[in-house]
């Protein structure tokens, strides 16, 4: 088997598991009982967050868990649009959201505000020049992924951040699940981040929205007592000891891990190149985990199902949005509906061999070869 869909979800390390079940052993105890076993839980979270913290080099009190990116995302969006909602009803994001972003922004349209997508610029960057225009005084929010999680661009967070900074009614929000662990970014101007374990060796099903200490949100979760006031619910210690482990290996092998599948990715890219039919939807500011390309008159589903049959996994897509669908991220790009319907996204990490991806490339060059025989290319 040769698993090429790491940033759909990627498999547990090993010392994160063990850690998480260790922990889920030993501690049972309600981190919010006041009696002796909650208070140790309770410290051991205080500490975990703490290095947590130390390690994206925010403070402890911005963290706040959640079930994962989606649940991070629409905290973020309609946390803020409730809580500001007499700042204004303008929002901006870009046009290579998750779907839960999208979604979210969906939902306070219907709520009466307006929202609008920033178009990206042929190197897939946002448009520096449209952002700066589309800012209204009743702008409240500005939603811009990290790194998307299609074709991999990595957006310029810090110039965005600083645009942003002039307008103080104006809060920032980056979904970076594709990006922590993988490249290196500064959030010094961002008011929210969205951040996932599972993208990066963790545990699924947890996450977190990281936010400035003045900034205010509208719970979407009512009920109990938590870690903070944002979001309700018993605390999931060994979730957070767990994310604590996977981002401290995470950051500590980044630089290694990030050259050893930029060569990987590159070998991908370059044989790619040499079948006339083949579009290869990254730009260069794609980061190297993430390679999109495209084989003109091809459905993606076809040649998903010819992989799968040599017991090869990639995807069409990110892996929110409906199958049959087009990809909505290729289009932006490249406003050419063909290539949307024929794209393919491989994504690697530092578990991927070189043996596999030569297998994957050697039975590529089947299926294309087949293509050939029977005039689809």
């Amino acid at each position: 088997m040769i698993y090429l869909d790491y940033s759909a979800s990627t498999p547990v390390d090993n010392a994160v598991l063990e850690l998480f079940y260790n922990t889920t052993k030993k501690y049972y105890a309600n981190p919010n009982s006041s009696h002796k076993l909650g208070r140790k839980a309770k410290e051991l979270i205080d500490n975990c967050t703490l290095n947590i913290a130390n390690n994206l080099r925010i403070l402890p009190e911005k963290i706040i868990y959640t079930s994962g990116a989606s649940e991070s995302n629409n905290l973020a969006i309609k946390g803020i649009c409730e809580r500001y909602k007499t700042h204004g009803k303008h929002i901006l994001i870009s046009s290579l959201e998750h779907n839960s972003i999208v979604a979210s922004a969906t939902v306070m349209q219907e709520r009466g505000f307006e929202i609008e997508l920033i178009p990206v610029n042929k190197d897939g960057f946002i448009d520096i020049d449209s952002l700066k225009k589309m800012i209204r005084e009743d702008t409240i929010l500005v939603s811009i992924c990290s790194v998307d999680s299609e074709i991999g661009i990595r957006q310029p967070i810090e110039e965005i951040g600083k645009i942003l900074k002039e307008y103080p009614n104006c809060f920032f929000h980056t979904d970076a699940s594709q990006a922590v662990g993988k490249v290196s970014i500064d959030f010094t101007n961002v008011d929210l981040i969205t951040i996932t374990p599972h993208k990066f060796f963790g545990m699924n099903g947890f996450g977190m929205l990281i936010k400035k200490k003045n900034v205010s949100l509208k719970p979407q979760i009512n009920g109990g007592k938590s870690t903070t006031v944002y979001r309700s619910g018993t605390p999931e210690l060994a979730n957070i000891v767990a994310c604590d482990k996977a981002l401290d290996i995470a950051l500590s092998t980044q630089k290694e891990r990030y050259e050893y599948i930029k060569k990987l990715s590159n070998k991908v890219k370059t044989k790619l190149k040499e079948y006339t039919k083949v579009h290869i939807n990254n730009t260069e500011n794609s980061i190297p985990h993430t390679i999109n390309f495209s084989i003109k008159g091809i459905k993606s589903l076809e040649l998903q199902e010819k992989l799968e049959n040599y017991d090869i996994y990639i995807s069409t897509k990110t892996s929110c949005c409906p199958i049959e669908t087009p990809s909505k991220l290729i289009y932006a790009l490249t406003r050419d509906k063909n290539l949307s319907l024929s794209s393919i996204r491989v994504s690697i990490s530092h578990l991927t061999t070189e043996e596999e991806i030569s297998k994957f490339l050697d039975i590529f060059d089947l299926i294309y070869k087949e293509y050939e025989v029977n005039g689809k290319v």
